[in-house]
């Protein structure tokens, strides 16, 4: 057994989704060929959140800067004004950094595959495409992600995947290697009932 296997998600610490929770998961759609979810998922082999929390540390850290500029020089501190720059900076960044966590964060357990909010049983899944290593564009690159975004989100990579219902899709994660690893295995455990 390797390290990373011994650390249970793989040393990703604070890139465990700890926000996600089973319901906010997007079944298969009606009509989709897809079978339904099952109730125990199995052991998480690979989870990455799809953002970090420090980037909210950037508002009160600039404001802390100003305050101390404004204590140490002549002039009155603006509290006022301080906190609604700490609003105007901090706001946006806790709004973007929930989306990211939800929208961009990859869950693979020994029977799911979770890709943003879309949710797929390893099952499901037909063929596990090799990555393009030629020039030429193969057909699973201009598939669409798994999960509510359009494309595959920016810093990671797509795995071409061959859905049983004839459907192409790319899975998508930061570390794509070690999820083609681990998807590759965890889909021939299913399929061999292991």
């Amino acid at each position: 057994m390797s390290e990373a296997d011994e650390t249970g998600a793989a040393g990703f610490g604070e890139d465990v989704v700890e926000d996600a929770a089973p319901g906010d998961d997007e079944v298969a759609e009606a009509g989709d060929g897809l079978s339904p979810l099952p109730e125990d998922v199995g052991e998480v082999l690979l989870a990455e959140s799809g953002s970090g929390w420090w980037p909210i540390a950037i508002g009160p850290l600039l404001v802390g800067a100003v305050l101390t500029m404004e204590a140490l020089g002549p002039g009155q501190i603006h509290w006022p004004v301080m906190m609604i720059f700490l609003i105007v900076i901090t706001g946006p960044v806790y709004l973007f950094i929930t989306a990211a966590r939800k929208y961009a964060s990859v869950e693979l357990t020994e029977k799911t595959l979770r890709c943003g909010t879309r949710r797929i049983n390893l099952s499901d899944i037909g063929t596990i495409y090799p990555p393009n290593n030629g020039g030429e564009y193969k057909d699973w690159e201009k598939a669409p992600a798994l999960g509510e975004l359009p494309a595959v989100p920016r810093g990671r990579k797509g795995i071409g995947v061959k859905m049983v219902n004839g459907k192409l899709a790319q899975a998508w994660a930061r570390d794509v290697d070690r999820l083609r690893t681990e998807l590759t295995q965890a889909h021939l455990a299913v399929q061999l009932g292991l």
